[in-house]
């Protein structure tokens, strides 16, 4: 049985509509969550479990929005999770994306930091809120 070590949240936008941010980089990784984990008291395999939604309102044509999560601060670093999901020209509402990650056994440090980034293929997304992103870090 596992055993809680921290846990964090990164809560950008709480509500729906609560924000207006275009996506102004087509397929560039912008960042909308970040969370640090203390592993002081962890001891033997390590897991974090991680989550979080996103919504967007896509333009009024296809559009591929991916979510990614590394292991750090940059899109560079090590990459824990990557999902594309495409929308269709059919979908005039803010369209909301769940996600949920493992990251097992990761190095042992004083601090776990995980980003989330948000990409879209498509000029004139914007994210609209909610955004959230947490995680939780279990040791054995």
């Amino acid at each position: 049985m596992g055993r809680l070590i921290d846990g964090r949240t990164s809560q950008n936008a709480s509500y729906a509509g609560s924000i207006s941010d275009p996506i102004t980089v087509l397929n560039t990784p912008e960042l909308f969550g970040q969370i640090g984990l203390v592993t002081e008291g962890a001891t033997g395999t390590l897991r974090v479990i991680l989550k979080g939604t996103i919504s967007v309102l896509i333009p009024l044509d296809v559009a591929g929005i991916t979510i990614t999560i590394v292991r750090g601060t940059l899109p560079t670093d090590p990459l824990v999770y990557s999902a594309t999901s495409t929308f269709g020209v059919s979908l005039l509402a803010p369209q909301v994306i769940t996600f949920s990650a493992d990251d097992f056994n990761p190095p042992l440090a004083p601090q776990l930091t995980y980003t989330a980034f948000v990409a879209s293929n498509a000029l004139g997304t914007v994210r609209v809120g909610p955004e959230s992103f947490d995680g939780i870090l279990i040791s054995d």
